[in-house]
């Protein structure tokens, strides 16, 4: 069977979307947010979404691809490429991975970064490529319909809970709290967040964003710790990122607001909640273990030095 790779249309972001979720379905994905996530790429990014389609047009492989602007270094570049399970072994991994290198390499990448689902035949699909493993992650997942939440506590004096939604006049002290946790988060290539106007269209305003689940806990007026929440309106939950700034560490707010998100999705009808955390990430993976959550499926994050 035929299969030829291009650059995304418009029409492709329900299919898109479609593959992501069957080849992981930990990750929340819709036509809206693929298409919103498309149009609202940093120009810096270079960003190149592309599709592995068979003969008679059907979407079979997907790949996020482009350069990561806010890296603290130049040059490095991304591709994520996930093929539909049922379509494997057409090749359209493989092309998919040798256009979007093509591309990164066109605009100047000299590191290439992969993510890849822990299993014996990913991984040799990547390191037959020339990637290296240089870490990994862990996606977990909780029946929340039918989990034991630790029963939720009061705030200890001096804090106060809020929603997201409660900063919608003024969403810059979310920001610079996003900003001050995204600066320590365990990774390998790091990110500074100094771009406001891109943050409120790719962070506040995406779809996937839920500000009324969105928890924050607020010390003397000032954000100090957060719980992130993304849903896709199939009854799915994700935490999109719960991180205290550095002052605040050690107080027990990541679990306070974590577990307040976790009980108000219940609420409003979720029934499955995920995560993820770097496997490296201890504290992180602790917190997540006294909520229920197991681990669901493993990401191993691939490197390639071009030239």
């Amino acid at each position: 069977m035929t299969v030829i790779v291009r650059a995304v249309r418009p029409e492709d972001a329900g299919a898109f979307a479609r593959v992501r979720r069957a080849a992981l379905p930990c990750m929340l994905a819709t036509a809206e947010q693929v298409a919103y996530d498309w149009a609202h790429a940093h120009p810096e990014a270079h960003a190149r979404p592309l599709v592995a389609v068979t003969e008679d047009g059907e979407v079979i492989g997907t790949a996020q691809v482009g350069l990561a602007h806010d890296a603290p270094r130049p040059g490095v570049g991304y591709l994520d490429v996930y093929v539909d399970p049922a379509r494997r072994g057409l090749g359209a991994g493989t092309l998919l991975a040798r256009t979007a290198e093509e591309h990164l390499a066109e605009r100047g990448a000299t590191v290439l970064y992969s993510w890849a689902l822990d299993e014996p035949s990913n991984r040799g699909w990547a390191e037959r490529r020339g990637y290296a493993p240089s870490r990994s992650a862990h996606f977990l997942r909780l029946d929340l319909a039918t989990a034991v939440l630790p029963p939720l506590q009061e705030p200890p004096a001096g804090v106060e809970l809020r929603t997201a939604e409660d900063f919608a006049a003024d969403p810059r002290p979310l920001f610079e709290l996003d900003a001050a946790t995204t600066a320590d988060e365990p990774g390998d290539v790091g990110a500074e967040l100094d771009d406001y106007p891109h943050w409120l269209a790719t962070t506040w305003n995406h779809p996937l964003l839920d500000r009324t689940l969105t928890t924050v806990a607020v010390v003397d007026g000032v954000p100090a710790a957060f719980s992130a929440a993304r849903t896709d309106g199939r009854g799915r939950y994700s935490s999109g990122m719960t991180g205290t700034a550095p002052g605040f560490r050690g107080r027990g707010l990541a679990k306070l607001v974590k577990n307040h998100a976790l009980h108000r999705a219940r609420a409003a009808g979720c029934v499955e909640a995920f995560t993820g955390n770097d496997a490296g990430n201890g504290p992180m993976l602790a917190i997540n273990a006294w909520f229920g959550y197991a681990i669901d499926a493993t990401e191993v994050r691939y490197v390639r030095t071009l030239g």
